[in-house]
């Protein structure tokens, strides 16, 4: 399997799980780090950059939300603020979370970088399981 293919669908992998749709871009980022283990670094880059857009989507969802209640994660954005999209990357709140902060219209900058953080450190986690 080749590098741009192997990073490629770890792209694709890690944007699509962190939008609505079901997926598992952990098990992706282990099984490409277990085959190429070269790949660490870019892997990592690769795999936050594609889940840190997709969660930007979800955040780009709730800012295009009609007034209203937007559902779950709404009062923990407004009581955090943007630091509680460090959370973005836990199962089933997630997503909720940054549909909340887009809603809220919360500083995009802000929650693309704290967005970014958190997935980056989960990755790193996985990332480093691999190397074990």
């Amino acid at each position: 399997m080749s590098d741009s293919f192997s990073l490629s669908a770890l792209f694709l992998s890690s944007f699509l799980a962190a939008t609505l749709l079901p997926g598992g871009s952990e098990a992706v980022l282990f099984g490409v780090l277990k085959l190429q283990p070269g790949l660490f670094w870019p892997a990592l880059g690769v795999a936050t950059l594609g889940n840190t857009l997709g969660g930007m989507s979800s955040y780009v969802l709730g800012r295009c939300l009609p007034e209203g209640k937007p559902g779950r994660g709404l009062e923990w954005v407004r009581r955090y603020g943007v630091a509680v999209l460090l959370l973005s990357w836990a199962p089933l709140v997630g997503d909720a979370l940054c549909v909340a902060a887009g809603w809220l219209r919360l500083n995009p900058w802000s929650a693309a970088l704290a967005i970014a953080v958190g997935k980056f450190a989960r990755y790193w986690v996985v990332a480093f399981m691999a190397g074990l």
